[in-house]
């Protein structure tokens, strides 16, 4: 301070027991208050901190404004059985499963099936008269004339050489000729057998009759009598063994891992709410949707009442063996950039910030797989006052 200034000011103590500083001189009272006034709120900033750094450890007063905001939980392991839930279809399975198509056109001229109707392999579904099929039974003689002749003529030659009385140019001849007429004998009869006709009952100019590849029941039948189809119509029945069926469970990309290791799969239809089956994983696809990031699972599942029909929507619950595992409260687990981590508690007042590697989580817990131990007391609420502690 100049020495040449002027100030006439003293120090008193008012009633409250205040000390204040009277100063004639406007300019430096207000420079006075202002200086007192920022140290004392530097003094009880400074004692007032939430918290404090000590290397690693956050020290949080007792007497911290936060204090009384931070839960502990001592962490414990439990029993734990995974659990994951998706949505479900329901599908026949293909070899289980035949959509009955005209091998050829014509028409319709007696209809077997009916819905429900229980079939066998072979067992006939309707007849229809066609003149494709005419065509190939003309052809399906005429190839087993040829080869009848030319077998006959070959046995023929064959004698012929033996006694030295035919050539052998003859003979050369007739094997030749009997083995081309043997190869479009077979592939006649082979062309009939796709459409299971029996080759060794075949009458020229009988009905096609057409039957089911497949044991199973029908459960779709467009056929009427009359009814002229054509060989590129749409499938006009059905038949499905719905005994056993595949359920096709959505299972999100980050919960793939979890599905080599469960052991079982319930299946409930909101049709039976009081009703579970009990399926088991088939197959696992091997391509991700990527619409919906998900993979597709199918799940064999027994069916013998029909309950589980194709087409239907179900819930599906994947379930671990229980395994005593950690879990703590979700709201204990803070994240930093694209770790996890959370506050353990080393001493009275003290904590440490610990990553931890998570896993599934259900019912507000999260399961910690890396990085606690049994024991430990950790913040479990209010965490979230020391995430700036760096």
């Amino acid at each position: 301070m100049k020495q040449n200034t002027k100030i006439n000011c003293r120090l008193q103590k008012s009633k409250t027991g205040i000390k204040t500083i009277e100063c004639k001189n406007l300019l430096l009272t207000l420079l006075v208050a202002t200086t007192l006034s920022a140290c004392n709120k530097k003094t009880e900033t400074k004692e007032n901190d939430p918290f404090t750094l000590q290397g690693d450890t956050i020290v949080v007063p007792a007497k911290s404004m936060i204090g009384s905001k931070l839960k502990l939980e001592t962490v414990k392991s439990e029993p734990y059985q995974l659990e994951l839930q998706a949505a479900g279809t329901v599908k026949a399975i293909p070899n289980s499963y035949a959509e009955i198509a005209p091998p050829f056109s014509g028409r319709v001229t007696k209809v077997h099936l009916r819905l429900g109707m229980k079939t066998q392999a072979g067992t006939p579904l309707f007849e229809m008269i066609s003149p494709d099929f005419t065509d190939a039974q003309k052809i399906y003689f005429q190839a087993k004339s040829g080869y009848q002749i030319a077998k006959l003529s070959l046995k023929r030659q064959q004698d012929l050489k033996n006694n030295g009385v035919g050539s052998q140019k003859d003979l050369e001849e007739a094997i030749n000729n009997f083995e081309v007429s043997e190869k479009e004998y077979q592939n006649a009869a082979a062309g009939l057998k796709i459409f299971g006709v029996n080759t060794n009952k075949l009458v020229f100019g009988q009905p096609m009759v057409v039957t089911s590849p497949i044991a199973g029941e029908v459960i779709t039948n467009d056929l009427i009598m009359g009814q002229y189809i054509k060989d590129d119509d749409a499938p006009k029945a059905k038949i499905a063994d719905l005994k056993k069926v595949w359920v096709a469970g959505q299972i999100k990309e980050k919960d793939i891992r979890f599905i080599q290791e469960l052991d079982g799969v319930e299946i409930q239809a909101g049709s039976y709410p009081d009703k579970k089956i009990i399926g088991k994983i088939y197959h696992v696809n091997e391509i991700i949707d990527e619409t919906t990031r998900s993979v597709e699972v199918l799940i064999e599942c027994l069916n013998p009442e029909h309950m589980l029909k194709p087409g239907m929507y179900v819930s599906v619950k994947f379930t671990d063996t229980p395994v005593n595992s950690l879990f703590i409260p979700e709201k204990a687990v803070l994240q930093f950039n694209d770790k996890s981590f959370v506050f353990v508690r080393v001493a009275e007042g003290r904590y440490i910030r610990r990553y931890v590697e998570t896993g599934t989580s259900q019912n507000g817990k999260i399961a910690i797989l890396k990085g606690l131990k049994s024991g430990e007391t950790i913040i479990s609420d209010g965490a979230f006052y020391l995430f700036e502690a760096k």
